[in-house]
């Protein structure tokens, strides 16, 4: 029997949720399937992945053939590059040790990487959200300044009440 892993999508319409699952070639998309591996979530930034690994890595190995877009989801993973590097020991390439050195170097860079990308989309949240308050700050005060302004009268006629009483007094102490 031909097997593949695919996806099968939940969820609602234009909030998609899928399933990572084996399956028979043959069978619909979302119908019948041999074993749930895990499940992927498009809708978060960045995309949430959980797969078990192990039972994932045994069927790739068993000759299950992932579609295009599982087979993606199986290289962001690791999936693809751990079967690779096994390949490589069955060759007598690689040494058993060597290829859990490199497969954890990969997995550190990958981690660091994941953690890059969600501390850059944090901190550009956090500025966007800053400057939305510095522009709105700055739109409240033109608007104060405006009804300042709009409210007190010109200033020729603030000063030339001031100038009379002040010369007022003047002509009183004179006399």
């Amino acid at each position: 029997m031909a097997t593949k892993i695919r996806l099968q999508r939940h969820g609602k319409k234009g909030k998609p949720f899928y399933y990572i699952v084996v399956a028979d070639a043959r069978a619909p998309r979302d119908g019948r399937f041999i074993e749930r591996l895990g499940s992927y979530n498009p809708n978060t930034n960045p995309a949430t992945i959980d797969i078990n690994f192990d039972k994932t890595l045994d069927w790739v190995n068993s000759g299950a053939q992932p579609t295009d877009t599982c087979r993606a989801i199986l290289s962001y993973k690791g999936v693809m590059y751990k079967k690779h590097l096994q390949g490589g020991l069955k060759k007598g390439a690689l040494t058993e040790e060597q290829v859990e050195t490199k497969f954890q170097e990969w997995l550190d860079h990958k981690d660091g990487k994941i953690t890059g990308k969600k501390t850059n989309l944090v901190s550009a949240k956090d500025e966007a959200r800053k400057a939305a308050l510095a522009a709105e700050a700055k739109k409240k005060e033109e608007r104060a300044a405006a009804i300042v302004a709009k409210n007190t009268p010109p200033a020729e006629e603030v000063e030339a009440p001031a100038e009379d009483a002040a010369a007022e007094p003047e002509a009183e102490a004179a006399e």
